[in-house]
């Protein structure tokens, strides 16, 4: 006796369970990709925000520390130019003070009988013209020139006749010492 058992159905039905269970994994593994796909997404998405806060954090300090770097060298020319602007306050104070020391010099150095004309400084360098009513006078006027701690020794140009003939025309150059006038300066200073 044999019996014939037909499986057909049986086989058919486990294939159907089977064929909607791969269906239904690839559906959910589909899904699960697509769920992991916008996670990492975002993930990324909130990265790049974060970096780009950042970034912009960044930009806003180098944006002031520029606006610093303008200031500062805004400071330091303005510091430079007053550093100029006192070199030359200096320089007109030691002018003035070379200058009052020279006419007090010559003032203190007149000999009788000896009228200052003219009387020019280029540098250091002062040019003197004079008139006195005799020679005699033309050398002491010299030697008192000489005497004087802040003036060099005269250079004697020319000696000519006044045009009344009166008197003696004397021209001299004579050099303006720096050191004697620190050292009046300093005397003068309480």
């Amino acid at each position: 006796m044999s019996i014939n058992i037909n499986l057909l159905p049986w086989r058919e039905a486990q294939r159907e369970r089977r064929t909607r269970k791969f269906y239904l994994v690839v559906a959910s593994m589909l899904v699960l990709g697509v769920v992991v796909g916008l996670l990492i997404s975002q993930l990324y998405q909130l990265k790049l925000a974060a970096q780009q806060q950042r970034n912009a954090t960044i930009s806003d300090h180098i944006e002031r520390l520029h606006a610093d770097i303008d200031g500062i060298s805004r400071y330091a020319s303005d510091a430079e130019r007053l550093g100029e602007q006192i070199a030359v306050f200096q320089s007109l104070q030691s002018e003035r003070t070379d200058a009052v020391q020279l006419f007090n010099d010559v003032a203190a150095s007149v000999a009788n009988g000896v009228i200052y004309q003219r009387l020019a400084k280029n540098g250091d360098r002062v040019s003197v013209t004079a008139v006195a009513d005799g020679e005699r006078q033309v050398s002491e006027q010299l030697r008192r020139i000489t005497a004087l701690p802040s003036l060099g020794v005269p250079a004697l140009s020319a000696v000519e006749s006044d045009q009344n003939g009166l008197g003696r025309v004397f021209r001299f150059d004579v050099e303006q010492t720096t050191a004697a006038l620190l050292q009046g300066v300093e005397e003068a200073l309480p």
